[in-house]
């Protein structure tokens, strides 16, 4: 018996030129990123880079510089076209490529598009100016900002047939979206305390006598800065170790993509944790040949072995 493969819906020029419009975004604005979906099959990287492109437009409008009542107004007329996307009210021939290749997307894969929502409420909280008193507060933030996302990923990926535990695979991949975000808030201290933000929790602050904030390329005086960081990084440690129980959930070439974008911030976390006081001289960066090298881990499948190991020791 000769069994046929059925191949995927040709896609129309528009949508592929929107998609095209997409990956561009992508390739120019979030470097770490593209290095992982560059692992995926066509169909799931184009999605991708939709739901990045669409991420990036709420992003632009919270990091901008207009007024914060223009903001929001920006913001929610954002949620409205999110809203017709959802409704299946954009076409083909639709001038925003954002929102065709989006729409696209969410009919090709089962994206929990709500998550967009989330994006939209943690970017308004932004706006609000918004600090967080305690851990569970800043958690609240991050799942909207990253651990949305996250799920959202998980919509493109899906999980693998039978995979034991797959019922999970949404809370690890929030999980990771949450540890990907509180590296950034490290790695980020001193550009968003120019902007006048504060995302590490005033609690900790306090606790390590750097509640003064970070104004300059010296910690406060007589603060224990490398406390503060090194607190950080055993929380973020923690949270990277659970999320990365989503690796053995997904197929190959999925899981090498959530490696390698996982990979690079966990040694943007190495870095850090080794000169702390480097997030408030400039911005901490991994060059290309170590990404590349995290991006031929990850399609190697060394980190998912390794985690799926882990997990084997746990049930003996």
């Amino acid at each position: 018996m000769i069994r046929t493969v059925e191949s995927p819906p040709p896609v129309s020029a528009p949508v592929l030129a929107a998609y095209s419009y997409c990956e561009t975004v992508t390739g120019q604005q979030a470097r770490n990123f593209a290095y992982g979906i560059r692992l995926l099959p066509t169909a799931k990287r184009r999605a991708m880079s939709a739901l990045y492109a669409f991420s990036r437009r709420v992003d632009d409008i919270g990091d901008g510089a207009l007024d914060g009542e223009v903001k929001s107004a920006r913001l929610e007329d954002t949620r409205a076209l999110l809203t017709r996307v959802r409704a299946g009210g954009v076409e083909e021939d639709d001038t925003d490529p954002v929102a065709v290749a989006l729409a696209h997307a969410a009919k090709a894969f089962p994206i929990p598009l709500a998550g967009l929502d989330e994006l939209i409420d943690g970017v308004l909280m932004d706006v609000r100016g918004e600090t967080y008193e305690t851990w569970d507060d800043l958690k609240t933030y991050c799942r909207c900002v990253a651990g949305a996302i996250g799920r959202l990923s998980l919509g493109v990926f899906g999980t693998e047939p039978g995979a034991r535990g797959g019922d999970r695979a949404p809370e690890y991949a929030d999980t990771l979206g949450l540890a990907l975000q509180l590296t950034n808030i490290l790695r980020d201290v001193r550009e968003d305390a120019s902007g006048g933000r504060t995302y590490l929790p005033a609690d900790d602050l306090a606790k390590f006598g750097c509640s003064a904030g970070f104004d300059g390329p010296q910690p406060p005086e007589g603060s224990d800065f490398a406390g503060l960081v090194h607190f950080e990084v055993r929380r973020a440690r923690a949270l990277f170790a659970e999320g990365y129980r989503l690796l053995p959930l997904l197929d190959r070439r999925s899981g090498a993509c959530v490696a390698a974008m996982a990979g690079i911030y966990r040694r943007l976390l190495d870095r850090i944790e080794r000169d702390p006081e480097a997030v408030l001289r400039g911005r901490v960066s991994l060059p290309g040949r170590e990404k590349a090298y995290v991006a031929v881990r990850g399609l190697s499948g060394l980190d998912t072995r390794h985690v799926s190991r882990l997990a084997g020791r746990r049930q003996i």
